[in-house]
């Protein structure tokens, strides 16, 4: 059976997941905050039989599409809030469900044992939908070996024990979520701790203190644009304080964080500053215990990277996919390039082909997309080899460069290899340049 997953980040829908696990069920995170047009389709193709939701808006949306959800039997509901009128034969609270389970197990006690052992490294461990935006969303299949071996190999690879302290706060229909806040949590042992709510996120990560922490670009550009806006307010000798400061830091911060030699009065003076300046605001962002911290997705701007970096905070890139169970590239502590994703994970082998694009293998690699035989084959070779569709190229380090989308990327008349987004957000950077068309497919030179 396929079980629906749909809400915000609840204890009770990460137990839901791995109980429906349990059973050899698969789940289907779905992002709660789709259409119920959208869930529509997600739910049919996955041909879900029961559907875990968090709250009244969940059932709602549901009940409006039922009659186009015909394998859809139960819908289990966590919060009864404003659920007292509801008398559809199909609802059942989780509390309810609960209960029958702890009743089944008085009545059998070897069912659970005897269900968990029919499990299989290589079973279907998660189906998760991609967004589909570039066209209907895919199910990436996901075995228990694919997610397990992966986190595995990442927690060995960031030193992340049972002490860690994390924040799932990102969509759980996310691959990111469910790999950070479930699998490596199950590997590793760490604490996750959910938000109270969405409105809420930025309280309670000051409250929480994550050791360990993921935010896309947006996020972290968010925080930082709070952050000047604030200090634009603040008084003029806070102000001269934190410009000074942070002067400090660009010069010395990087350095410090990453073990390399500073003169001993920079050094005195970054000592300072994270007693002024950087420790307090580390503090009220709720990052002072942060010891790695990823971001992906997209390129991130270089004084963002640097803002944080020479905070002390060890913000590091990652690159890769649902298909490969989150990561491909990640950049280790001491080998941190703004300009690049990193060298290969561990366990990970990658190729870029003639045409440019990047290729790679590891244990992350999918099972397939679920009823799409077709897109598989297209997206993964026989002997386990995965078309990423991005183009890139190695420095001199081993560290891949991701240039461009690998069906974008031209040539010269001479040969040489045209990413025109890599040259267009180059340009970007520029103050003055706020947008930049390149062109050279099959020229002798490129003009922009």
């Amino acid at each position: 059976d396929r079980v629906a997953i749909i809400g915000d980040n609840r204890p009770q829908l990460y137990w839901s997941i791995v109980a429906s696990q349990c059973l050899g069920a698969v789940p289907v995170p779905v992002y709660q905050d789709a259409g119920a047009e959208e869930m529509q389709f997600v739910l049919e193709h996955a041909e879900t039989r029961f559907a875990v939701v968090e709250d009244q808006e969940q059932v709602d949306k549901l009940l409006t599409i039922m009659d186009r959800l015909p394998a859809l039997e139960r819908v289990i509901y966590k919060d009864g809030r404003g659920m007292r009128h509801y008398r559809q034969a199909l609802l059942t609270s989780l509390a309810e469900v609960m209960e029958q389970g702890r009743a089944l197990d008085r009545e059998r006690p070897d069912f659970f044992p005897a269900e968990l052992a029919k499990g299989e490294g290589s079973d279907v461990s998660v189906i998760a939908y991609t967004s589909g935006t570039t066209g209907r969303p895919k199910g990436v299949m996901l075995s228990y070996d694919n997610l397990i071996k992966s986190a595995e190999l990442s927690t060995r690879f960031d030193h992340l024990t049972a002490s860690e302290e994390v924040m799932a706060y990102l969509p759980m229909a996310w691959v990111g979520d469910h790999f950070l806040s479930y699998a490596q949590a199950y590997v590793a042992g760490f604490t996750v701790n959910c938000p109270e709510s969405g409105d809420t996120v930025m309280q309670d990560l000051r409250e929480i203190g994550p050791t360990y922490f993921f935010a896309p670009p947006r996020i972290f550009e968010t925080i930082l644009t709070q952050v000047m806006i604030r200090m634009e307010d603040a008084g003029w000798i806070k102000r001269r304080l934190f410009h000074f400061f942070m002067a400090v830091a660009k010069r010395a911060g990087i350095r410090i964080l990453e073990g390399r030699p500073v003169p001993p009065a920079d050094r005195l003076l970054y000592g300072l500053g994270e007693l002024l300046i950087y420790g307090p605001l580390k503090n009220t962002l709720g990052f002072s215990r942060i010891r790695a911290a990823y971001t992906a997705g997209e390129a991130i701007g270089a004084e963002i990277f640097e803002f944080y970096r020479s905070l002390g905070i060890n913000l590091k890139q990652l690159y890769g996919s649902t298909e490969s169970s989150v990561y491909v590239c990640l950049q280790p502590d001491n080998d941190v390039k703004l300009d690049t994703v990193g060298p290969p994970a561990p366990g990970v082998e990658m190729r870029i082909t003639a045409e440019g694009e990047v290729m790679y293998r590891s244990p992350g690699v999918f099972v397939g997309y679920y009823k799409n035989p077709g897109a598989t084959a297209e997206t993964k070779t026989a002997d386990g080899w995965v078309h990423t569709g991005d183009a890139g190229i190695f420095d001199q380090h081993g560290h891949l460069k991701i240039i461009d989308r690998a069906r974008d990327v031209g040539r010269l008349n001479d040969g040489s290899l045209l990413p025109p987004k890599y040259i267009e957000n180059k340009l970007k950077f520029f103050p003055y340049v706020m947008e930049a068309v390149v062109f050279g497919d099959s020229r002798d030179f490129v003009a922009a």
